[in-house]
């Protein structure tokens, strides 16, 4: 028989975090930010962003690396935005230096670049970020080469 003690519920102040220790090395993002090819990637994009139009671009590794993790995590553009505003790992596979709870980008950023640099070229650059990467049964990522 289960039985239940209704308690009351802590306020978010006094809930505790791990956030004074350092994150794991361990994580799948972090080792997963030592396989991506950033430099490479980041030349790609850069390449193919008009440089006349619109304002100053974000970092291409933190554009690039949302969109790895909309691919791998299958979710829509709001979905991750707020995947990576909740998780320190996911931010720091994008190339931040410290933990925000705020929002890193509009989600209408994909469509912006999308419309920027051509259908054609994000899709096989998206293909291009996919494939460099695998995620096996195991959870584990494997660097591939594209």
């Amino acid at each position: 028989m289960v039985q239940y003690e209704s308690t009351k519920q802590l306020t978010i102040e006094e809930f505790r975090t791990p956030f004074y220790r350092k994150l794991s090395k361990e994580n799948r993002w972090v080792k997963l930010s030592r396989l991506v090819p950033w430099d490479r990637f980041a030349k790609i994009y850069l390449e193919v962003m008009d440089k006349k139009m619109g304002r100053p671009g974000l970092s291409p590794r933190m554009v690039l690396g949302a969109l790895i993790i909309k691919h791998l995590k299958k979710l829509d553009e709001r979905g991750t935005i707020e995947e990576i505003r909740e998780n320190p790992y996911m931010q720091y596979f994008i190339g931040l230096e410290e933990f925000t709870t705020e929002e890193i980008f509009d989600a209408s950023l994909f469509v912006s670049i999308r419309k920027r640099i051509g259908k054609e070229v994000f899709d096989s650059l998206n293909e291009m970020l996919i494939k460099s990467v695998s995620w096996d049964q195991d959870k584990k990522y494997q660097k591939k080469d594209v």
